[in-house]
């Protein structure tokens, strides 16, 4: 058998765009009777790929050796075996209705997975062949038929000569004369094609062609420009179309006939093309040229179905703007009229393209309608599923299928008017009500970049207002629990698939619910920065070398050592004014501070003070009119905890001037207290000649271990006033800053601080003249080159004098952000770590206690799996959060970017050992 290349195509950049023509086929559902093949030398049949194929014919006229010589043996579900695996031998009659029921069931498991399936029996009577169509149509199958008519002298003949079957001689005659009986009524029955083989002789010569099924376009892979309900709106498509780059031709009389796209690109309209607007034959006449030209492919809507069935000359009713459509195209010459019928008539209802990852029908298609040929898919793809109710304006009300989608391929459609596209799971609605005075909206496909023209007036008076979101969805929807709880995934740009496992999710839904800010603001969570790999160097347990050799093994040359505070890390969403804060995030004010886990690091008052000495400072730098937006969304760190109880970092939380005051304050005092008694008591055993030593020498390393802290601990001090430190931009309205070089965001922060620190909030001086205490923290860093000997140890000595005098230590990152490494020298290539944490032998102490002694992990301890575990986690942290900007940036519903911020949420409740 010939088969179609399943391989989808690699995309090229050809000069002239291949044409695109898809096979026409009627808008029907119901089967088309197709013309028995005229007999000849060589019969070719073609058939469909994923459909169900019965083999209809007497006992001995050759099914079996046909199905051998044109099928694989896995295509072929077979009677006889059937009866073989139930009873031990394909003779036997007795087992036949077990047999068929086996036979049903494989047929309907091949059919559920799509693919071509050929049943091996002898199908001549109506009532078998009637359980085999049920199966079909119940998985969405084309059902086709090919007859094997041989004479029954011929099939009689082959039957004496088979010894091991005996069939009675009246079976064969009687099985022939249901075959003829059935012939005249097959395509009645439900068989989408129909291929009669009369005589031995074509049944031998006869050659099987696969053919790919009708929605099957899986060989293109774009990129494409998808387009939303036109409705009759020529000026918006022509000027949406010179948006996207395409260059119109025009005819004679001006009008526009084509439209020639950018090399390599293709146009896809979601249908709808027709009625209600102003020029519904002018933009038949445009986009019927451009599918002509192979520059565009079309897939039916509800309406072109309808002006297909008036210009047939059915009776319709002229509603929903097919009057104004029919009164157009009456003024339009009968060819052009008869052009448009044929056209109109073989729309496909769906296409499945790029390999499958991309759907597009006009209504909107469940996963497991994918690809399939029924009117009950033909139906959802036209008009979408309904409840069976109306609404208040009587319109049915739509089945919320997108909700519920949860499949791979992106599905575009249209047909339900929104005020603004928007995705919804991995689908988008393109229908954003051009003709009722909306927008026209394209996709352009794979950037998921969505362009808006606004229409030039209101062409017709919606029967209702346009929805506030797609079936089952609403713009701007506060995040549902059914959208993050039980076990999900996360699709990154960065990083593939994230898993959040059941047991996550609850515990990020429970920090959700009680502690966090308004979920509407939460738009980003940073990733955990992992400590370092344990130092080869003797008495230090984290040290700048090892961060430096990973970074070197990378790849990395060159790498940015900052300051690592010992406050908790702070996102800062400020709002230059509250209407700025209300137009994209809902609610109005001034912005929020929120911590790694999404808690308000400030009581109100406090909050309001920062946020207006930081939104004086953006405005003073330049940054909001810079960068054209009325937000700003910075991550930050503090230099101290701000308020008790918040909720932070585990680690940098226990280092606070609270938890210096309370804990490590307590455990100096008590052990200061306790052990010098031991110690004078283990001097006086060890005069009187008592065996003592060791035990004296644990003591005397505990009391060695107190020093160390409690020096830590007095070094370290209580601070002052907490300052923000920020340093990093995140994202701004309609950009997402994270990425992209660390120079970048060191310059922008710096104009910020130095902003700060040269004028007050408000723009005043103080009325005694002196200078504003500053809000702002300038964190210090410094640059390194990995490879150099000099850099490295100047870095080093660095990070020796910030943490001897009490600091934490230091942040060590790429200068670029992301940075991947190439495979290679050992090295399996992929993400690099955006920030890696060296921190000081003081500071781990404070984090540990008096007894942490600065060492390498036990060499006991399995090696790598908590550090590798932390790892992995802060790279998923990392993909996940940049995709939250992504989605922000794009101007995606808030519940989109709210299930990245979750899955960071979620991610943080892993257990991950504490120990260094």
């Amino acid at each position: 058998m010939t088969r179609p290349d399943d391989t989808p195509s690699t995309p090229t950049t050809p000069t002239t765009p291949t044409p695109i023509t898809p096979t026409p086929t009627a808008p029907s559902s119901t089967p088309t009777p197709t013309p028995e093949r005229v007999p000849g030398p060589h019969p070719v049949l073609p058939v469909t790929e994923g459909s169900l194929v019965l083999l209809v014919g007497t006992s001995a006229a050759g099914k079996s050796t046909f199905a051998r010589r044109h099928f694989r043996p896995t295509e072929v579900v077979s009677s006889d075996t059937c009866r073989a695996l139930v009873g031990d031998d394909e003779n036997d009659q007795s087992v036949t209705a077990d047999a068929f029921e086996l036979l049903h069931f494989l047929v309907g498991k091949r059919l559920a997975a799509g693919r071509l399936t050929v049943v091996d029996a002898t199908n001549v009577q109506a009532d078998a062949r009637k359980q085999l169509l049920a199966v079909a149509r119940e998985h969405d199958a084309r059902a086709e038929a090919i007859v094997l008519d041989v004479p029954v002298g011929v099939c009689a003949e082959r039957n004496r000569t088979r010894p091991d079957r005996e069939l009675p001689a009246f079976v064969i005659p009687r099985q022939h004369r249901e075959l003829r009986a059935s012939l005249p009524g097959l395509v009645k029955e439900g068989f989408r094609r129909v291929h009669v083989l009369r005589g031995a002789a074509e049944v031998a010569s006869a050659e099987v062609v696969l053919e790919r099924r009708r929605a099957d376009l899986r060989r293109l892979t774009g990129p494409f420009d998808l387009v939303g309900d036109v409705h009759g709106c020529r000026s918006e498509l022509e000027t949406l179309l010179g948006r996207l780059g395409y260059r119109l031709v025009r005819d004679a009389a001006g009008r526009p006939v084509d439209a020639v796209p950018p090399v390599g690109r293709t146009a896809v309209f979601v249908g709808d093309l027709v009625d209600r607007g102003p020029d519904t034959p002018g933009v038949l006449r445009l986009v019927m040229g451009m599918v002509a030209a192979g520059h565009a492919l079309c897939v039916s809507g509800n309406h072109e179905l309808k002006v297909a069935r008036a210009l047939d000359g059915d009776r319709v009713t002229l509603s929903y703007g097919l009057r104004e459509s029919m009164e157009q195209l009456g003024a339009e010459p009968a060819e052009f009229r008869a052009e448009v019928r044929e056209f109109v008539r073989g729309l496909a209802d769906h296409y499945l393209l790029d390999g499958g990852a991309l759907v597009v029908c006009h209504a909107g298609l469940p996963e497991r309608y994918h690809g399939r040929s029924s009117g009950r898919v033909r139906s959802h793809a036209l008009y979408g599923g309904t409840t069976g109710e109306t609404d208040d304006y009587g319109l049915p009300v739509r089945q919320a299928w997108a909700e519920e989608y949860r499949g791979r391929p992106l599905v575009v459609y249209g047909h339900t008017p929104l005020p603004v596209a928007s995705f919804l799971y991995n689908t988008v609605c393109l229908d954003t009500g051009c003709v009722f005075g909306g927008a026209l909206t394209a996709l352009r496909y794979p950037e998921r970049e969505l362009v808006r023209v606004e229409a030039e007036r209101r062409w017709y008076e919606p029967v209702r207002p346009l929805l506030s979101g797609a079936p089952g969805g609403r713009e701007g929807r506060p995040l549902d629990v059914a959208d993050v709880a039980g076990p999900h995934t996360v699709e990154t740009a960065l990083h593939g698939t994230v898993a959040v496992r059941p047991e996550n999710a609850a515990a990020a839904l429970e920090t959700l619910g009680r502690y966090s800010v308004d979920p509407r603001l939460l738009v980003y969570l940073p990733p955990s920065v992992p400590p370092v790999g344990a130092a080869r160097r003797p008495g230090f347990a984290e040290h700048p070398d090892e961060a430096f050799a990973g970074y070197r093994a990378d790849g990395v040359g060159r790498v940015l050592c900052a300051e690592l505070l010992p406050g908790p890390r702070a996102v800062v969403l400020v709002a230059r004014d509250d209407a700025a804060l209300a137009r994209r995030f809902g609610p109005a004010g001034p912005g929020a501070v929120w911590s790694r886990t999404g808690r308000a690091l400030f009581g109100p008052v406090e909050e309001a003070e920062l946020l207006a000495r930081l939104r004086a400072a953006a405005e003073r730098s330049g940054l909001f009119e810079e960068l054209g937006s009325g937000w700003l969304l910075l991550d930050a760190a503090l230099t101290g905890l701000p308020v008790p109880g918040a909720n932070v970092d585990p680690d940098l939380a226990a280092s606070s001037a609270e938890a210096r005051q309370g804990r490590n304050a307590a455990a100096v005092a008590s052990a200061g207290a306790l052990l010098p008694p031991v110690l004078s008591a283990l001097e006086r055993a060890a005069a009187r000649g008592l065996d003592v030593a060791g035990l004296f020498d644990r003591q005397r390393g505990r009391a060695a271990d107190l020093r160390d802290f409690a020096g830590a601990h007095r070094r370290a001090g209580v601070p002052g006033r907490v300052l923000l430190a920020p340093f990093r931009l995140l994202a701004a309205e309609g950009a997402n800053l994270a990425t992209g070089p660390e120079r970048e965001h060191l310059a922008r922060i710096e104009r910020l601080v130095e902003a700060d620190r040269t004028a007050p909030a408000g723009g005043t001086a103080p009325a005694d003249g002196t200078a504003p205490a500053p809000a702002l923290y300038r964190t210090a860093h410094r640059w390194v080159d990995t490879a150099d000997e000099e850099s490295t140890a100047a870095a080093v000595a660095w990070w020796e004098e910030l943490t001897a005098a009490g600091g934490a230590g230091i942040v060590v990152r790429p200068p670029v952000s992301p940075t991947r490494t190439a495979p290679g020298e050992g090295r399996p290539g992929g993400l690099v770590q955006p920030a890696v944490r060296v921190r000081g032998r003081e500071w781990l102490r404070l984090l540990h206690g008096p007894a942490h002694a600065a060492q390498p992990p036990d060499p006991s301890r399995p090696s790598g799996g908590a550090s590798g575990l932390r790892r992995s986690l802060a790279l998923r942290e990392y993909a996940l959060g940049l995709e939250a900007l992504d989605r922000l940036a794009a101007g995606e519903p808030l519940w989109r970017v709210h299930q990245a911020v979750f899955a960071v949420l979620a991610l943080e409740s892993e257990p991950v050992d504490p120990r260094p």
